[in-house]
């Protein structure tokens, strides 16, 4: 494939670096580390570990902080030919202050590079020319201009382009009164949705999943995500759930965007609905074991394999901490 060809997958969206103190809460600790933490970018990671061409786009700060983040994408495989460094507004960062086992989240993001982004950076993108475009709620509550991108994307694409979008709300970033609205509308206007049962409940006042599904009911392929119950998919008139494997969770942050990550892999590829939902699991799985957003959740056709198992063995698959392996 020439290189001048856009990558299948294009995710839109806001990373930043996230400061986490070593061990300990931020108001004592004297060293901390850096990582790279970005829903869509999360995705982008996810799909091109599973050997697919993805590309992010955002904006960043013309500063180390945007550098950062633009080097560990590459590094993961993630093509980012068409991100704008911004000389006048910076990178957004945020810290992670864990306090007797408790992590709290300080953001840093106001009037950020990435809030900047609007519908005219939509231009160059070669929207007609993707397979998937994949975005969240996130990006819509970052800005006015933000919002209008993503409702851009959503009403006025052209082509095959299938519009992939994670609900991804975050109570920190707005009200859920005023999000509940805006979310819903995007909602309906994309070809795949994810969303968590819990967060659905919160905006919508839904309980389950086929209450979600009543809602939106036009929705291409609908994903309801419930935790470690497991996650069910509307696709037309058919109704798939999948239990979720058992898993020692050492930290939820980044499954969610893994979980959409193995599901589109399976759409891209063609696969029932089913494995579609068990390769968005596996890959949830790996994310729920470890440290950080993005780990590596090793080889891609070991993950194709464990998602294509029995029944029997499915149910009683389990993701431990302590292995390297996976016991099964």
């Amino acid at each position: 494939m020439s290189a001048a060809e856009p990558a299948d997958v294009l995710c839109l969206g806001e990373s930043m670096v996230l400061v986490a103190a070593a061990g300990e809460g931020l108001r004592s600790a004297e060293t901390a580390e850096l990582h790279i933490a970005g829903a869509e970018s999360n995705v982008a990671v996810g799909l091109t570990h599973l050997g697919r061409r993805a590309e992010w786009f955002s904006r960043v700060g013309a500063d180390p902080f945007g550098s950062r983040i633009l080097e560990a994408l590459r590094l993961r495989g993630v093509e980012t030919p068409r991100v704008v460094e911004d000389g006048t507004r910076q990178t957004g960062v945020y810290f992670k202050d864990v306090v007797d086992g408790r992590s709290d989240v300080l953001y840093y993001r106001a009037r950020s590079a990435a809030s900047a982004m609007s519908p005219a950076d939509l231009a160059g993108l070669r929207l007609a020319e993707r397979r998937v475009c994949h975005l969240s709620g996130i990006t819509a509550a970052l800005s006015e201009s933000c919002n209008d991108l993503v409702d851009a994307v959503l009403s006025g694409r052209s082509g095959d382009v299938v519009t992939s979008f994670d609900v991804n709300f975050r109570p920190r970033l707005w009200a859920s009164e005023r999000a509940a609205p805006v979310l819903l509308e995007h909602a309906r206007r994309a070809d795949i949705v994810f969303v968590g049962r819990d967060e659905a409940a919160e905006l919508w006042g839904t309980a389950t999943a086929d209450e979600v599904r009543e809602l939106l009911p036009d929705v291409g392929a609908l994903v309801v995500k419930d935790a470690d119950v497991g996650a069910t998919s509307f696709v037309g008139t058919e109704r798939v759930h999948v239990p979720a494997p058992s898993v020692d969770v050492v930290e939820p942050i980044g499954a969610g965007d893994a979980f959409a990550a193995g599901y589109l892999d399976g759409r891209l590829g063609g696969a029932d609905e089913r494995t579609c939902l068990r390769r968005g699991h596996v890959m949830a799985a790996h994310a729920l074991r470890h440290r950080g957003d993005t780990p590596d959740p090793g080889p891609a056709q070991r993950l194709r394999e464990l998602a294509a198992i029995g029944e029997e063995e499915w149910n009683a698959l389990r993701f431990a901490v302590q292995e390297e392996t996976v016991r099964w």
